[in-house]
């Protein structure tokens, strides 16, 4: 029973029920085990500790007191201290004491430690030992003068080589793997370039196809129409109606007053069954003038030709740009049209080179800005003449200028178009106490228009009795923005350097919204489809987008642009362009929240030099004196022209004088820019 007891109880641990079944006897030893494996372990706890202890007071004493390093080159001093060597001459040469104890001490109180050093060098060894790798172990005993045979050397020698062409082979094949993963990402870009460009050629093809499918409609639609004149030319019942569709001078009369012309070449009839007359036969002054007529469609041919080639030229001169609009368009409208799953309504034309024809036609139609009139703005020996904008109204027979001059000046357009003074008289004039910044005409109220100046008072003027309808001056500092709602023309918006936007009805006195941000506001605009939407373009680079129906933070912020956001002006309801000291032009989508396009050519530093925008241009100024035509979808300037070209000193007026206002005539060819001599222009774009 005893044997039994001895062998079960050593599984008490495991199985409880032992201890009752068994007695105490079986199961007083357990605690009594137990405790003593406890001390024991206690024990040894303790006794590591205290050599650690012990082993680290050691270390402590090894240490010289100078450097608080492990001691090099021990020397011992006459008190009994010991130091490195070069750490206590160091000392001495400043100080003759000891640094442990302040003894006095000299150079020549100085003695190698010799037992220490031989003590420094096995803890140094040890350490290394411990720490060390096996490499730089070796390294430290083959340093240390450790005998090896040259057997010993050969074998070491051999598992050396054995381990670097294992090493070299890793290597290698490391290599080899970044090689390959670099070339298959190479062949990946590569494929996916190709199929890109097999795409692109895929497009090209198909829309070279399509233009020429159209030219020879073309083609054939005016060989049916010459056809047409020529029989018409042998007709007896047209001959004394022949006159009437000729001028005098060219042939472009002919395509212009031959009635129903268009209709009679689609039907392809010899005769008009609609005209009544005699059949005597032509008077010679009336085949000179059908000679003329022929003559006129050669010029016009030639003329035409001469065209032709400088917009040619235009293409080859920007044909990256245009290759990126052509592609871009193009495969926009590729993925378009695999989700809708259908094509333009002209036979063979895809919207996207319907579109892109509208651009190319568009861009190379204009080369140049030319003068169509000139006038100047205030005294001519009055150096406050920097006209800070410039405004069409909302059927563009009226203009307003305004800057440092404190007067909004009303001109009538065809006026100063017609007329030849230099100084053609305003329709319209008001004083203002201070210098203004802004305009902005009621698109809906043909007689008012808002005004801001750098008191920060924003003002609404009628221009009919030269008086203010309304005033409001909660802005604190100088206010650089107004603008009216083209949805809503009772509200309008304002920024100023006192960072806030704030919103106006011309209904009520004080701001019905209050936007407050954190850097000062250059610029603001209604979005023109929406009396909700207004863009801000502020001193801190970027431009926010706001919905006010919610004002606690934008809509989007677009960011760019390296300097301050001087102007934003909308496109259209979804196109925004903004102008920055940066001497850059961007283009955005505000549906989309990304940008478009980059617009460099003009320099604009530290002025505010003007932004003016239509459905297809955007215009502005430069430091330099000039004005700069942008197509919006080309990146470079499309035209340009510079003020005082006409003036002997021009290069002096370029570096003293800046565009400092520009605007579009609606969606025309026509725009006004003003600078900072007072000059204003009416220029057009012309080929």
């Amino acid at each position: 029973m005893g044997g039994e007891s001895s062998s079960i109880g050593a599984l008490v641990p495991t199985v409880p029920k032992s201890a009752e079944e068994h007695g105490e006897e079986s199961s007083q030893p357990q605690p009594r085990l137990a405790a003593a494996e406890g001390e024991e372990k206690k024990m040894e706890d303790t006794m590591k500790t205290t050599a650690a202890a012990a082993a680290a007071e050691d270390m402590r004493e090894m240490l010289c007191p100078i450097c608080m390093q492990l001691i090099k080159d021990a020397f011992l001093t006459s008190c009994g201290h010991s130091f490195c060597y070069m750490c206590i001459v160091t000392h001495l040469k400043n100080k003759s004491d000891c640094p442990s104890c302040s003894h006095f001490l000299t150079p020549s109180h100085l003695y190698p430690n010799f037992l220490l050093n031989k003590l420094l060098m096995k803890t140094s060894a040890h350490q290394i030992a411990k720490t060390a790798s096996p490499v730089e172990q070796l390294h430290h005993a083959l340093q240390q003068g450790y005998e090896v045979s040259v057997k010993e050397v050969d074998s070491l020698l051999s598992l050396l080589s054995e381990k670097k062409r294992k090493l070299e082979q890793e290597e290698a094949e490391t290599n080899m793997q970044i090689m390959l993963d670099f070339l298959h990402c190479l062949r990946n870009q590569k494929l996916e370039e190709l199929n890109e460009l097999q795409t692109d050629l895929q497009y090209i093809k198909e829309d070279i196809n399509a233009v020429e499918r159209r030219r020879i409609e073309l083609y054939r639609s005016r060989d049916r129409y010459l056809t047409n004149l020529r029989m018409l030319g042998d007709d007896p019942h047209a001959k004394l109606a022949w006159p009437l569709v000729t001028e005098k001078h060219g042939g472009g009369g002919v395509l212009r007053s031959f009635p129903g012309s268009q209709s009679q070449c689609h039907m392809g009839s010899p005769t008009s069954h609609n005209w009544k007359g005699d059949e005597k036969t032509p008077s010679g002054s009336q085949i000179i003038q059908r000679k003329d007529a022929y003559s006129g469609l050669d010029s016009q041919q030639l003329t035409q030709s001469g065209l032709s080639l400088a917009r040619k030229k235009r293409v080859h001169a920007q044909f990256n740009d245009l290759q990126d609009c052509y592609l871009q368009k193009r495969r926009s409208s590729a993925r378009q049209s695999q989700k809708k799953d259908e094509r333009d309504r002209r036979e063979g034309y895809i919207s996207g080179l319907e579109d892109f024809q509208t651009v190319l036609s568009t861009f190379t139609q204009y080369s140049r800005l030319r003068v169509v009139a000139e006038l100047r703005h205030g005294d001519l020996f009055h150096s406050a003449n920097i006209v800070s904008s410039i405004e069409f109204d909302r059927d563009d027979e009226l203009f307003a200028t305004a800057g440092v001059s404190r007067r909004i000046k009303v001109f009538e357009f065809s006026s100063v178009v017609n007329e030849p003074a230099d100084v053609p008289c305003p329709v319209a004039e008001m004083s203002t106490r201070s210098k203004l910044s802004c305009l902005s005409w009621n698109k809906y109220t043909k007689n008012h228009i808002a005004s801001s100046d750098y008191e920060g008072i924003v003002t609404v003027w009628d221009v009919t009795t030269h008086q203010s309808v309304m005033e409001y001056e909660e802005h604190e500092k100088r206010a650089w923005s107004v603008d009216f709602s083209r949805t809503e023309p009772s509200m309008l918006v304002s920024g100023s350097d006192d960072c806030k936007v704030k919103v106006w009805c011309t209904n009520q006195e004080a701001s019905v919204l209050n936007i407050d941000m954190k850097a000062n506001i250059c610029s603001v605009k209604y979005n023109p489809g929406s009396s909700i939407h207004v863009a801000v373009g502020s001193a801190d680079h970027h431009i926010h987008y706001y919905d006010l129906r919610n004002t606690s933070q934008p809509v989007h912020i677009f960011s760019g642009h390296r300097k301050a956001v001087s102007y934003v002006k909308f496109l259209s309801n979804s196109e925004l362009a903004s102008a920055s000291t940066d001497s850059s032009l961007r283009l955005w989508d505000v549906n989309e929240n990304i940008p478009v396009r980059t617009f460099k050519g003009h320099t604009n530093e530290k002025n505010f030099v003007g932004l003016t925008v239509n459905n297809e241009y955007i215009a502005c100024g430069s430091e330099t004196n000039e004005v700069f035509a942008y197509h919006k979808a080309i990146s470079k300037p499309a035209a340009w022209h510079r003020f005082g070209s006409d003036v002997e000193n021009a290069d002096e007026d370029a570096g003293s004088y800046f565009i400092s206002a520009v605007c579009w005539k609606s969606d025309s060819p026509t725009m006004l820019a003003a600078n900072s001599q007072g000059t204003i222009k009416v220029l057009v774009l012309a080929a």
